[in-house]
């Protein structure tokens, strides 16, 4: 809560001065100009900096399968990609300085490079569909729903296979960065919209590079590796007792009774889904808790004791038209209420906020702004953000060409891999996102929040409906994942370019950096998704990796074409309670005094447990506790190291990923099973 306060006040000492001033002024400028060195756009981008980015890379898009495979939840790394770029190029260099070797500095400019090309390459695995559309067109998605399911067609299957999947964001995943770069200036300055985690990323960065937070860095450096550490080791001692299967081990300890255990209730010693509460703010975590206690507390206990009435008893677990119905579309439904509530609150916030920017602007008086000693130093501060921002400017024609030329080769492409994705509806698909890209970025902008899905499930309904029930299953699932990637890269850019402006890094080193994270992540995110797909069973529901969002995405495009008819008995009047619900609790978090909506819950958080069960709620939970505790017993002290406590324990989790899955697929198994049973 206090990042977000002190980024938004970091924001408004950025603001240009307009006006004109005296010579005196400007040769102040000049002397400020020059306290500290700002390299060349080129220098700014090194080749040690992409080798960490490189190494940073396979690390975050492990952990960000790990997460979407398991859970769907991905917090925004920025802040760690910041704190991890500065550990491994502080090692760097302090190596080479022990060994007498000369070295370029490490400057904050590299540091910002470092974390953009890191965000662009694990944003790659969020938003490439790896977890939801990509993986919900495969044979095993196909068959969970039901081979005999209506609208569930074979000829709409595609598995996942590495070199089609790294082609096809090659040919995607680009199309993001050039849409919105000539509009950089317009949504970093003139709107000087706030990017709350870019904001925070910045400010993070700028303290390590300041002889004022070189001790704090040098002891978050510490605190994140010891962490980091300890997570790991753990992962790795937890490995030994989780034997063959799914029933063994600290990952089904029922630390809560058994009689919770069976309703997913308990603490698995997960240390990603604990750093995950220390990072989300405490009101995320509640919000699972309590979607936790009300579907699998209350709700799936009263509807499976109508088993026979309500829906055929003998139904499987995943099976749509019984219980697994409820817990999909009733989640679905809070999600969408959440979404689209939030999509049009933000569109209005949006339009009124540039029409008020628009008649400011015409009535804006000409003034001459007089410095004194007080206000100088942050006026003068802002407008050498703006001079360097704009110093190395991206040609209009080069990101108009490069949009249109992508597009070209897609149009001619995609059809190919999806055939029934015609190419007239690319063509319309890639006319109409650039707008949803503006409408995300500017959204993320003011409220840190990306509604990429949201647009994604709006083209999923579009698409398949158009498209028809042959073919429209896979044309719907296609066009989703085009359109999710293009508007979450375009404002995963801006993100960064706010960054930039505030570590006055170059804006074409931000650009640059971005295409070589995203080349990175196209080749990366594939990888390192192929190493989850070969060592595990990914999409099982009762395994560890049950990705819950490919069944529910394949469902919603059968449901886009097929409609309600073949859901459970009062399935759809549920869904239409939630959908209400989920306007209401928003409505009412926007109405009632800040003190008061504080404490209402998030519906999209709520929603996600009520298909992939309480545990991680149970962890999250935990990692707010502790994070609650620490703030009443050293506020300082938790802001300034709970960032990176997170990050090392996240971390570390995701690095013990890889050891996993190789000695899995060696078929090396743990040697003991720890279980429990009633006494």
């Amino acid at each position: 809560m206090g990042t977000q306060e002190n980024a938004a006040a970091s924001v408004e000492i950025s603001e240009p001065l307009l006006q004109p001033v005296d010579e005196e002024t400007k040769k102040r400028d000049g002397d400020l100009l020059d306290e500290e060195f700002i390299p060349d756009w080129k220098d700014q981008i090194t080749l040690r900096g992409i080798l960490v980015s490189a190494v940073l890379g396979v690390v975050f898009c492990i952990i960000t399968h790990k997460l979407i495979l398991t859970s769907g939840i991905v917090p925004s790394l920025n802040i760690a990609a910041g704190l991890l770029g500065f550990f491994f190029l502080k090692f760097w260099t302090t190596f080479q300085s022990k060994f007498g070797l000369s070295g370029r500095p490490f400057t904050r400019q590299e540091n910002t490079v470092i974390q953009t090309c890191v965000v662009a390459c694990y944003g790659l695995a969020a938003s490439g569909g790896f977890g939801t559309f990509l993986l919900a067109m495969d044979e095993k998605t196909y068959k969970l729903i039901g081979e005999d399911y209506p609208g569930n067609r074979a000829e709409d299957v595609k598995n996942p296979g590495l070199l089609w999947m790294t082609g096809y964001l090659f040919i995607v995943s680009f199309l993001g960065l050039f849409s919105l770069v000539p509009l950089r200036k317009v949504m970093v300055m003139d709107y000087k919209l706030t990017y709350p985690s870019g904001t925070a990323t910045a400010m993070l960065i700028n303290s390590f590079h300041t002889n004022a937070g070189a001790e704090l860095a040098r002891q978050e450096v510490s605190c994140l590796g010891k962490y980091l550490s300890i997570s790991f080791f753990w992962s790795c001692f937890k490995w030994f007792f989780s034997g063959i299967g799914d029933s063994c081990g600290f990952d089904k300890f029922p630390s809560l009774g058994l009689t919770l255990f069976k309703n997913t209730f308990y603490f698995d010693f997960s240390p990603i889904y604990v750093g995950c509460g220390l990072i989300c703010p405490h009101i995320v975590s509640c919000s699972f808790l309590l979607g936790a206690i009300i579907s699998w507390g209350f709700l799936w206990p009263f509807i499976s004791q109508r088993a026979g009435d309500w829906y055929p008893a003998d139904l499987g677990t995943n099976d749509f038209r019984g219980l697994y119905g409820y817990k999909v579309f009733i989640g679905i439904s809070l999600s969408l209420g959440d979404g689209l509530y939030n999509l049009i609150k933000i569109t209005a916030i949006s339009i009124k906020e540039m029409c008020k920017i628009i008649i400011s602007q015409k009535d804006l008086p000409i003034l001459e702004e007089v410095l004194d000693n007080k206000s100088s130093k942050s006026l003068l501060e802002g407008k050498k953000r703006d001079r360097v921002f704009l110093k190395d400017r991206i040609p209009f024609w080069f990101a108009a060409s490069g949009y249109v030329g992508l597009a070209a080769i897609s149009t001619a492409t995609i059809p190919i891999m999806f055939p029934p994705l015609r190419w007239y509806l690319v063509i319309w698909s890639y006319i109409i996102v650039p707008a949803l890209a503006f409408c995300n970025s500017y959204g993320a902008g003011l409220t840190d929040m990306s509604m990429a899905t949201i647009y994604g499930k709006m083209g999923l309904f579009t698409f398949a409906s158009l498209v028809g029930s042959n073919g429209g299953v896979l044309a719907g699932l296609a066009a989703a994942a085009v359109m999710t990637s293009i508007v979450a890269t375009a404002a995963d850019l801006m993100q960064d370019f706010k960054t930039g402006y505030l570590t006055l890094s170059s804006a074409k080193s931000m650009f640059v950096s971005q295409l070589i994270g995203t080349a990175m992540g196209c080749v990366i995110a594939p990888l390192t998704f192929w190493l989850y797909w070969s060592a595990f069973d990914i999409g099982s529901p009762e395994g560890p990796y049950q990705a819950p969002f490919a069944v529910a995405t394949r469902q919603l495009a059968i449901l886009a074409i097929q409609g309600f008819s073949e859901l459970p008995k009062h399935c759809l009047a549920f869904c239409l309670v939630f959908f209400a619900a989920a306007l209401l609790i928003n409505f009412l978090r926007d109405v009632a005094p800040k003190k008061v909506s504080q404490f209402i819950p998030i519906p999209i958080a709520m929603a996600l447990t009520f298909y992939i069960g309480a545990s991680f709620a149970v962890d999250m939970f935990v990692g707010t506790v502790v994070l609650f505790v620490w703030e009443r017993l050293n506020r300082k002290g938790a802001e300034d190291y709970a960032p990176a406590v997170a990050s090392g324990l996240i971390c570390g989790d995701g690095i013990w990923s890889i050891p996993s899955a190789v000695l899995s697929i060696f078929r090396i198994n743990p040697p003991i099973c720890m279980y429990f049973v009633p006494s």
